[in-house]
């Protein structure tokens, strides 16, 4: 049995499930399934992504995707292929960045978004240690605690802590000194106390 085929103009066939389609079909689903969607699509692009001076350019490329994938095929359903082009998009530029702000990074993971990572086992861990981290700075002095946040998290210099705090050098010294030796300890006595294991 013969096939019989639409093309468009340009004799491109594009196919729907097997079916080849013509390009004014591709342009009729664009429009009644793709477009509607560009309210939540903005808002999920917002979420991933903090340069909101980017979202119309980054919206434009997921359309262009999809519109390229649908030349070739049909995606069904359409709104999930539309979501995982955007993510696969945001994706794309994180990558291109190498500058990953940290709050761009909980809102990856809050869209669920796999960037290379480890195993869910080492993520656990991660976190584990992270909020033994949160127990042992929370146990600090307040003064202690605000000097060894500005010199290990924010990477301050002696002066700068001191000027930050409105102290003398010496005495954000001491305050690192004692807040590191507390951090020490405690992290030596949970060791003891689980066997060895951190």
């Amino acid at each position: 049995m013969a096939d019989t085929h639409d093309t468009n103009p340009e004799g491109a066939e594009l196919r729907r499930n097997g079916t080849v389609m013509a390009q004014s079909d591709v342009n009729d689903w664009f429009v009644r399934e793709v477009l509607p969607l560009e309210t939540m699509l903005m808002q999920f692009l917002r979420r991933g992504w903090r340069n909101s001076a980017d979202l119309k350019d980054l919206c434009q490329d997921v359309y262009v995707r999809v519109y390229e994938a649908a030349q070739k095929e049909m995606p069904v359903p359409a709104k999930a292929f539309v979501f995982a082009t955007a993510r696969n998009l945001l994706i794309d530029r994180v990558r291109k960045e190498k500058l990953v702000p940290i709050e761009a990074m909980a809102d990856l993971d809050a869209l669920g978004i796999a960037l290379d990572e480890p195993g869910p086992d080492r993520s656990v861990i991660a976190r584990q240690e992270l909020r033994r981290l949160q127990t042992a700075l929370d146990q600090l002095p307040p003064r202690q605690r605000e000097a060894v946040l500005m010199r290990k998290i924010e990477g301050l210099s002696r002066p700068e802590i001191a000027a930050r705090m409105g102290i003398a050098e010496p005495t954000v010294s001491v305050h690192l000194a004692a807040g590191m030796a507390t951090l020490a300890d405690f992290f030596h006595s949970e060791k003891i106390e689980t066997g060895g294991k951190p």
